[in-house]
């Protein structure tokens, strides 16, 4: 038998285990529970994801993102169930759908913000996930994006825990080392 209990039938299981299922990345198979998190913070073209995880159904939400200067929002799950997405140059997002539609089971992008500013961490906070009772979900929240610093591993100042390059680097002069010593060889 198959996963869908055909005899001698073809239907097989996803990486998340979903008979006939389509996801090939595990990362993005449904987790118990409810989160939120930061993620593909792009400074050069202005966006970052906001990555939720909600075992049950989400029919709102409402979370501050600390440290950005936001212009909107657009995409993921939130559009994709017709949900009515606002953002606040404080950096408060609003989501919620006028016909009570309601954002199913997943793990995913919730919605990209785009900004013209950013700070060097990024945090979110005062996250309120709600149910279609309007009752407030546990969630947890995910670390602050701090990953910005130089990525340069020739550089003096290489951050090996930065994730995103800050245009920082800074290099020693030719014949020193980056301390300021001469490694010339003298003859």
């Amino acid at each position: 038998y198959d996963c869908a209990g055909v005899c001698q039938g073809t239907a097989v299981e996803d990486v998340c285990g979903q008979c006939e299922g389509t996801e090939t990345d595990p990362t993005q198979c449904i987790q118990d529970g409810y989160s939120i998190d930061i993620s593909n913070v792009n400074p050069t073209s202005g966006t970052l994801d906001i990555i939720m995880n909600n075992e049950g159904s989400v029919s709102g939400f409402q979370f501050t993102v600390d440290g950005v200067n936001l212009l909107g929002a657009t995409g993921g799950s939130a559009e994709a169930n017709g949900f009515s997405v606002s953002t606040g140059g404080t950096g408060v997002v609003l989501g919620f759908s006028f016909s009570g539609a309601t954002i199913p089971p997943s793990n995913g992008v919730l919605t990209t913000l785009s900004f013209d500013s950013l700070s060097e961490s990024v945090c979110l906070s005062d996250v309120i996930l709600s149910d279609s009772a309007g009752l407030a979900l546990d969630v947890t929240v995910g670390d602050c994006f701090d990953g910005f610093g130089c990525m340069d591993e020739t550089a003096c100042n290489y951050d090996s825990e930065a994730n995103m390059d800050d245009g920082s680097c800074e290099y020693a002069e030719e014949n020193y080392d980056c301390d300021g010593n001469c490694t010339a060889e003298i003859d």
